[in-house]
């Protein structure tokens, strides 16, 4: 069995009158992601160490920021598609964890959701994914509710 590591990274700016998806869930804060997709920050890492675990490049390469087509779109179709190209290389989930870098909202009662959500989409148990979130003690961008990043670290296993 091989075994791959990746690592995911992913930030949006907050803006007020915008919406805010997190892991698949809708979370209601007074601001929302700026972003040409529904911004869904934790997503876009998680499909980042996915591609990456795989070799396969990024999500923007995948899945542009200038389509038309992917213009709103909902990022947990973005999930999909992404699973299912790691899949299509012989890939299969091991584990995924990520971490979230927010001063605001507080997201420890949407965690079990967003868990759930993901595993759901990608065939998983939900122990195999793994959501943290954490302040940065309103320092940097984050600290002064300008944005949200994420990083994530997915495991692939293949035969």
């Amino acid at each position: 069995m091989k075994i791959r590591i990746g690592f995911g990274y992913d930030v949006h700016r907050l803006a007020e009158g915008e919406i805010l998806w997190l892991g698949g869930i809708l979370i209601p804060h007074a601001k929302g992601t700026v972003a040409h997709s529904d911004g869904d920050v934790v997503i876009h890492a998680v499909c980042d160490a996915m591609l990456g675990a795989a070799g396969m490049r990024d999500i923007g390469y995948h899945f542009p920021d200038n389509s038309d087509d992917l213009k709103n779109i909902d990022s947990k179709i973005l999930l999909k598609r992404t699973s299912r190209l790691v899949h299509d290389e012989g890939f299969e989930i091991g584990n995924i964890d990520i971490t979230v870098a927010a001063q605001q909202p507080k997201l420890k009662d949407y965690i079990p959701l967003m868990k759930e959500t993901m595993a759901g989409i990608l065939g998983l148990d939900t122990g195999d994914v793994s959501v943290k979130a954490t302040t940065t003690e309103k320092l940097g961008f984050e600290g002064r509710e300008e944005g949200i990043s994420v990083y994530a670290v997915v495991l692939l296993n293949r035969s």
